[in-house]
């Protein structure tokens, strides 16, 4: 080698500097649009079991099938959205009209006059749910810094998880001061919602991949069949934790039966969701630090420590203590499991989130009915000891999944 053509470093002189990573302008936008949507939603979904059992006079049979069928809808859309997510120029479209719809539908809610038609403009809303949410995923992931994507999908959960928190308080607070009933809070809803449509308008702009390796827009999408794989180890166990996990509702329904009074239910949802957020957060940088897999464990770690702590319980005190802690489980996994889905999504992050979101929504759906059975006939006991059993079992067996990895 010439002397002249050493390093600038043997000179003494400082190379290229090293381009600063910083979370794009999309991921940026698409947490504001986060927030407001959530708040948007979370004034209105408190309300719904109050609002069918009450005004509508539904029963629990209605609320069971208000979640169920919301669920299954979004689940089975999201598998498809995902496909079509592959192609970068569908995405932007299919996520307006993801949200679009949810702005629509929301404010119908309170015209209803009957509890089966707020299960539909719920699965109508859950729909575009599915819509949004993969494609959303997959254009964040593509135009994200691998060492950051943690940190991108922990600003987007921890701003919805954030929306969550104001929703709530501003329905409480109109309701509280005499000034709205539900019906007008439900209509309130339309107002951020306007805003979030405008945000993300301009979030998708500019969308395109820098760090994904995304099909090129004119190539075709290969046959449906081709899109069928075995699912990778770690998706598996990411299902089963949703499979297992409580769901949300019955863990009021124990904080309740331990003494929370419902009127108190809309704070202690909110306050649950400050953990949730900050949490978010913190899950997203340490997953960029240690890793998705070990952040992913450690949240499942604590879990079936938390869910034996609610089997156990016996004060209202104890039910606040604990649920609020669960709320970090939700930090320390959302985002290393969208972390790991886009490492391992390649060329098809709209299709790997799709079935991600497909195959957790239906195992959640699942594990909630099997839960809220063991809860109903054996007591809520047994069913958070079952749960944590479960946990604990996932937690041990993750190291030699991650090994298959």
């Amino acid at each position: 080698m010439r002397r002249d053509a050493a390093a600038p470093a043997a000179r003494g002189v400082a190379g290229p500097p090293t381009p600063l990573l910083r979370l794009p302008r999309q991921v940026k936008l698409f947490g504001a649009v986060s927030l407001l949507n959530d708040f948007a939603s979370e004034m209105i979904y408190p309300l719904l079991p109050a609002f069918v059992t009450g005004a509508l006079g539904g029963g629990a049979e209605a609320l069971g099938a208000l979640d169920g069928a919301a669920e299954f809808a979004a689940s089975f859309v999201k598998f498809g959205a995902g496909r079509l997510a592959d192609r970068p120029a569908r995405r932007g479209p299919l996520i307006v009209l993801g949200y679009a719809i949810a702005v629509v539908v929301r404010p119908l809610i309170g015209l209803t006059a009957a509890a089966w038609q707020v299960v539909g403009l719920r699965v109508v809303d859950r729909v575009g749910k599915g819509l949004r949410t993969p494609p959303r995923d997959a254009l964040m992931a593509d135009v994200t810094a691998p060492a950051l994507r943690g940190r991108a999908f922990g600003l987007q959960r921890g701003m919805d998880h954030a929306g969550a928190v104001l929703g709530p308080l501003l329905a409480w607070a109109l309701l509280s001061s005499g000034s709205a009933n539900v019906r007008t809070v439900i209509a309130w809803s339309l107002a951020p919602g306007v805003a979030v449509l405008i945000m993300a308008v301009w979030a998708v702009r500019g969308g395109r991949g820098r760090y994904g390796a995304v099909s090129a827009p004119q190539d075709p999408l290969p046959p449906l069949t081709a899109s069928y794989r075995p699912l990778p180890p770690a998706l598996i166990a990411i299902s089963a934790f949703y499979l297992l996990r409580m769901p949300e509702t019955l863990i009021i329904l124990r904080s309740q039966q331990l003494g929370v009074p419902v009127a108190a239910v809309p704070l202690l949802w909110a306050a649950v969701h400050v953990v949730k957020s900050s949490s978010s957060f913190a899950g997203g940088a340490w997953s960029d630090r240690f890793g998705p897999g070990r952040t992913m464990w450690i949240g499942w770690v604590c879990y079936a420590l938390l869910a034996s702590g609610m089997a156990l319980a016996r004060t209202p005190t104890h039910a606040w203590g604990v649920f609020l802690a669960l709320g970090i489980v939700w930090g320390l996994t959302e985002s290393p499991e969208r972390a790991l889905v886009a490492q391992s999504g390649g060329d098809r992050q709209g299709s790997g989130f799709g079935v991600y979101y497909g195959a957790t929504g239906l195992a959640a759906l699942a594990g909630g009915v099997g839960l809220g059975v063991v809860y109903q006939h054996f007591g809520a006991g047994a069913a958070f000891l079952a749960s944590a059993a479960g946990g604990l079992a996932l937690a041990l067996a993750w190291p030699l999944v991650a090994a298959r990895r």
